[in-house]
């Protein structure tokens, strides 16, 4: 199977040929379970040294934390999730205007087109298998726009609203967990169709938005604001109703929506000729939380 998913790829660099195989090869949930252990200890040496190499490694910019020293968090996950000092990011604030929900960098974004959306170099994947194989959920974005955000270790890793919504539904989707750097999603098929995810559908004046938080090798958790952490032990797509089976929540443009243990990527959805991409924003490109993402029509 691994062989016939690479096939197509014989040219990409030895090393990166072997990341990928290890991956298909690698136990990612025993994996990333150990890496949660490891990132919630609370012993003052090992975490502090663990915080220290992460911000050294990855040139972590501790300026803008609201905490800057190791020893002013609990654990490792405390210190990745941290928040941000007061104005450290500028929201957009016109009527019609989009906010970035993250800090990190464009995979990829455009239209979706039967249902597909691309992935990268020749890949694409399905929308109603990243919806968690609900068509009706995946109806209103038939033919509509999405971008892919790609968070980095040194990124800040709250999540935030791109516009004002009420929650409409929440579905856990199990699955792998493949890293998702540009490496992985070049040769992974299907990858953040594949990976385990939490989908939030929203109701917004501009009509749905889905916001599709997609685990990845290492991930601890992913988190929301209204169900913390999201892992349901059944191996099965699970789907909470709000307003229905559970309350109803609004958020407003700019708060905190979810939050990454060890960073992912968001996949944006909007529905055909609801809105249009900010000029300038391409593959690769990097963006901060609260920039003009993009303007409603």
């Amino acid at each position: 199977m691994i062989s016939e998913q690479l096939e197509n790829k014989r040219s990409i660099p030895a090393f990166d040929r072997l990341f990928v195989i290890s991956q298909y090869l690698a136990p990612q949930h025993l994996i990333s379970r150990a890496v949660g252990l490891l990132a919630n200890t609370r012993h003052p040496a090992i975490k502090n040294a663990l915080i220290r190499w992460f911000i050294q490694r990855y040139q972590v910019n501790m300026a803008e934390a609201l905490h800057e020293n190791a020893e002013d968090y609990a654990c490792f996950n405390d210190f990745f999730t941290r928040e941000l000092k007061p104005g450290a990011r500028t929201f957009v604030t016109g009527a019609n205007e989009i906010a970035c929900p993250v800090d990190g960098a464009i995979s990829q974004l455009g239209s979706i087109g039967q249902g597909r959306i691309f992935q990268a170099k020749g890949h694409h994947f399905d929308l109603v298998d990243l919806l968690g194989g609900n068509q009706e959920f995946a109806a209103p974005f038939e033919d509509g726009e999405f971008a892919t955000i790609y968070l980095s270790p040194k990124d800040y890793h709250r999540i935030h609203m791109p516009l004002a919504g009420k929650l409409k539904a929440m579905v856990h989707v199990p699955g792998d967990l493949f890293s998702v750097n540009p490496v992985t999603a070049e040769n992974v098929p299907n990858l953040f169709a594949r990976n385990e995810r939490v989908v939030a559908l929203f109701d917004t004046e501009q009509g749905p938005m889905a916001m599709v938080l997609v685990g990845a090798m290492i991930v601890a958790s992913i988190e929301t604001v209204w169900a913390g952490q999201v892992a349901p032990r059944r191996k099965q797509v699970t789907t909470i109703h709000y307003g229905e089976t559970a309350p109803a929540l609004s958020l407003e443009q700019g708060a905190e929506m979810g939050r990454f243990k060890l960073g992912s990527t968001v996949v944006l959805l909007f529905p055909k000729g609801k809105m249009q991409w900010a000029e300038g924003l391409t593959a690769g490109a990097g963006v901060r939380l609260g920039q003009l993402l993009g303007t409603k029509l």
